[in-house]
Parts: structure tokens; sequence; C-alpha cells
């Protein structure tokens, strides 16, 4: 069970990892290094999987999809509510839920570190938050 204050550090800690995994993907001179860097490493790597070469329609789906990542990432960044941390929850487990497709129809397996994050991230943040109490203490002296 997490306090208040540790849990809008967690909220702040997962926008700050989305802002940094996912700022390469916003534009397309940025992604294609990205791109050419996962694909040297799939292969220096072995990895099973395709990580295909994109066509202009998958990169406009990659650079908005690191557009708005990093626009939400921003806003949990500079003001992370408790609620916000829900949302990204959710959006997490979705996230998560593609990404396992992705794997299991032939995507690379690089993919299965970004779903560990994306599973871990979403639990931290769907665990209990304690409300801080509202009784107030005696002043000294009473009884």
């Amino acid at each position: 069970m997490w306090t208040s204050t540790q849990y809008r550090r967690v909220v702040k800690g997962s926008a700050w990892y989305d802002l940094i995994v996912t700022a390469a993907f916003a534009t397309p001179w940025s992604f294609a290094l990205l791109h050419g860097a996962l694909s040297g490493l799939s292969q220096a790597l072995d990895l099973p999987g395709e990580l295909p070469v994109f066509e202009p329609m998958h990169m406009l789906m990659a650079n908005l999809l690191g557009s708005i990542v990093c626009v939400w990432a921003v806003l949990r960044i500079r003001d992370p509510q408790q609620v916000f941390g829900r949302y990204d929850a959710v959006g997490r487990f979705l996230f998560a839920t593609w990404q396992l497709y992705a794997l299991l129809h032939g995507a690379s397996s690089l993919l299965v570190v970004f779903l560990i994050f994306e599973l871990a991230w979403s639990v931290v943040q769907v665990l209990p938050v304690r409300m801080p109490s509202r009784a107030s203490p005696l002043p000294q002296g009473t009884v």
C-alpha cells in the first residue's frame, strides 16, 4: 500500500520512463535512428521475430504514438495526480495486451523487454493508496 506521496512519485517515475523510452518515436528522423539500432540489436542477438522495415503509414503510427505518449508523460511529470496514475495503469494494461498479441503473431522478441516494463508499471499503479487520516490530534494539554 502506497502513501499519497509515494504514489505521486510512482506516477512521476512511470512518466519519466515513458518520456525516455518514447521520445525517439515522436519524429520520423529519431524513429529511423531508433529502428536501425533496434534492428541491429535484434540481429546481433539473433532474436526470433521480425522487426520490419517501416513504410510511411507505419512511421506515421509510430510518430503519433510517440507524440501523444510524450505529451501524456509531461502532464504526469508536472502534475502526478493519483487519478492520472490509475488511467495510466489501464493504458499500460492495454499496451501490454497488444504487445503480447504482436509477440504471438511474430513480432520481434525485443518487445518482451517493453512488455515486462508495461506490466510492472501497471501493477504498481493499481496498488492501493492509503488515505491520510482526517482526525486531527488533540492540542497539547487537553484531555
